[in-house]
């Protein structure tokens, strides 16, 4: 296996880095937007402010996301456990005016090079769609 490196294209949000950071610092705002989640590919969803724990259709135990590092209103990195693989991602946020934050995704994982070249493509596509959605997102009405 070898480490390999995906970031999303940057994405530009209107509004300051601080309301993003206070939302997506904080996993337990996911209560809010839990009935959009598919419930015949997740369930057992446990939330804290930390960590996501839930079981996934297609895995046989749980996984886990949890925030391991957090730089105010700069970036959130993520963990993972349970999954079969090595994994991290971050968020990074750079504010260049109260109305214009940038938002990068980064995942890093070690991927075995037989799945690589089938899931390289659209996890770059992920990466992207997951940078518009979150660029995207009314942050401001979430107080």
């Amino acid at each position: 296996m070898s480490e390999s490196k995906y970031e999303s294209k940057i994405t530009s949000a209107p509004c300051p880095a601080e309301d993003i950071y206070r939302v997506l610092s904080n996993l337990e705002n996911l209560e809010r937007v839990r009935d959009l989640i598919p419930q015949d590919k997740i369930q057992e969803m446990d939330i804290t402010p930390d960590r996501v724990r839930m079981k996934v259709d297609g895995l046989a135990q749980k996984i886990s996301i949890a925030i391991v590092d957090r730089i105010e209103n700069d970036t959130i990195k993520f963990g993972a456990e349970g999954i079969p693989m090595q994994a991290n991602f971050w968020i990074q946020l750079k504010e260049l005016t109260p109305t214009d934050t940038r938002i990068k995704l980064t995942v890093k994982a070690d991927i075995p090079m037989m799945f690589k070249f089938m899931i390289e493509k659209k996890l770059q596509q992920g990466l992207d769609q997951a940078a518009d959605m979150l660029a995207q997102f009314p942050y401001a009405q979430w107080k």
